[in-house]
């Protein structure tokens, strides 16, 4: 009754059943989702959220795979992949109002060359506006928290409701949205500012080579694994601690950056997991620092 349903609500051609979810993560890694559905529009994402309510079903949503470690035991329930089916764009004035699936750094660029400022720092953070959103993605000093003055959320019973800055309570890395009211990001409000096409372009292209530089993106990888325990970085305790390089399984810390981990050859949630417990207990015992993984770690325990 639910399969029928769903297929229903979404059509064969956006359902995707025993999908392993490796193809859809940065870090390409992640075993298979029951049901992954690639909606068309708000509508569809609000009747498969409700229906799976009423089949007490799980519900996870996902954008671009970045921020994600999926288990090797893969996702129960549903998995709604939010990508090109939420990315609109309107602009008025200063203010954008911007799809959830919009991808970040097509977004900076695409608005720093029309003239707006506020979001060079964003310009090679990979994933979705809304995923972006949802962790209060930040690089150089800045954050969505800066310049998200309201979202439109979807909660887990189907209820939708537009969140200012304040309600999303964002703090470094996090939001109301991943705890305390767990919900899932359809758009968001932007405030911008009105700036030098050169400025943006020249400090987004500096942003840009300082990742490129500093940053192994020709890896499989999740991005930062761990939230710095500021005032200290993460990478740094790791690189002090000598364990740049280190490697279980097919899972490596990163030579270039300590607090990446990258896919080094058909590493598992395991390799990276035990990997990170690894860190963890070395940067502990060495520093006294307890390092929070900023990752999402998603999917059935293993």
């Amino acid at each position: 009754m639910f399969e029928t349903r769903l297929k229903e609500i979404v059509k064969d051609s956006s359902l995707l059943m025993n999908e392993p979810l490796a193809n859809h993560t940065t870090m390409k890694i992640g075993g298979p989702a029951d049901y992954l559905v690639i909606p068309k529009n708000v509508n569809e994402i609000k009747e498969i959220i409700q229906l799976a309510k009423e089949n007490n079903i799980n519900v996870t949503v996902i954008g671009r795979g970045s921020n994600l470690l999926v288990s090797d035991n893969g996702i129960e329930g549903v998995v709604i992949k939010i990508s090109d089916c939420l990315d609109h764009i309107e602009i008025d004035g200063t203010k954008v109002l911007v799809g959830a699936g919009y991808s970040v750094i097509r977004l900076a660029t695409q608005l720093s060359r029309k003239g707006f400022s506020g979001l060079e720092f964003a310009s090679g953070i990979p994933g979705s506006v809304g995923g972006a959103v949802y962790m209060n993605a930040g690089a150089h000093q800045s954050d969505f928290s800066k310049i998200t003055t309201k979202a439109h959320i979807i909660f887990q019973d189907g209820s939708m409701e537009w969140l200012t800055n304040e309600q999303l309570e964002f703090s470094y890395r996090t939001s109301v949205l991943q705890k305390k009211r767990q919900g899932f990001v359809l758009e968001a409000e932007l405030q911008l500012e009105e700036g030098s096409k050169e400025v943006s372009s020249a400090l987004m292209q500096k942003n840009k080579d300082y990742r490129r530089e500093t940053q192994p993106w020709n890896f499989p990888c999740a991005g930062s694994i761990f939230r710095n325990p500021l005032p200290q970085y993460a990478g740094n305790l790791i690189e002090l601690a000598n364990l740049k390089g280190y490697q279980i399984g097919g899972a490596k810390i990163s030579e270039m950056h300590g607090n990446f981990i990258v896919n080094a050859g058909n590493a598992t949630s395991k390799d990276v997991l035990e990997l990170i417990e690894y860190i963890k207990k070395t940067i502990l015992e060495k520093f006294n620092v307890e390092l929070e993984t900023e990752v999402e770690i998603v999917g059935k325990k293993m």
